[in-house]
């Protein structure tokens, strides 16, 4: 039997959200920190939008990847299943191993520079799961050194996302200008 290493949007979505329930984290508790964060800039922001974007987010290949491999590595240091010195530094998330923000980063990084801006806020202010899951890696035995990172960038993309999508709806509401059109642009 061939290995299956390709998944569809849904499945990826599945498969994300089993693994983050497996880890204590559940979809709202993300949309909350997207919805803290977007709600100051954007009106018209709800729940149930920032849930949406949250599971949107979840279907992308690339952040498919990215929380089974951060889920994975912080469950296999729990087992102390790596070798000294890395399996100390990922146990105690050492201040100055930054691939776990690296992760996060380049998550975020899909949504551009304001994606990452906003996983720069969340990562730093520590709101809501991400400063739960943070706390909690700090007591023996749990591990969320790449996880609490991976679950800022989340929300942060999904909040980014939100922002997009809302002003896209503004500018087709906006009928004070006309649409240009290609020509416009050459001269």
């Amino acid at each position: 039997m061939k290995k299956r290493l390709i998944f569809t949007r849904e499945e990826m979505l599945e498969l994300n959200i089993k693994t983050l329930r497996e880890r204590g984290v559940e979809i709202a508790e993300i949309a909350q920190i997207a919805f803290e964060q977007q709600s100051k800039y954007t009106p018209g922001v709800t729940i149930g939008l920032c849930i949406d974007s949250v599971e949107r987010v979840l279907t992308f290949r690339d952040v498919f990847h990215q929380v089974q491999f951060a889920a994975e590595v912080d469950r296999l240091t729990e087992e102390k299943a790596f070798r000294f010195p890395i399996q100390d530094i990922l146990h105690d998330d050492l201040g100055l191993f930054g691939i776990d923000e690296t992760l996060g980063i380049d998550l975020a990084g899909f949504y551009g520079v304001i994606g990452v801006t906003n996983f720069g806020d969340i990562d730093v202010n520590k709101r809501g799961v991400v400063a739960r899951l943070n706390e909690e890696g700090k007591k023996d035995g749990i591990v969320h050194t790449f996880l609490d990172d991976v679950v800022g960038a989340i929300a942060a993309v999904a909040s980014t996302r939100i922002a997009q999508v809302m002003n896209e709806e503004i500018a087709n509401e906006n009928t004070d200008y006309s649409k240009p059109d290609i020509y416009d642009f050459i001269k």
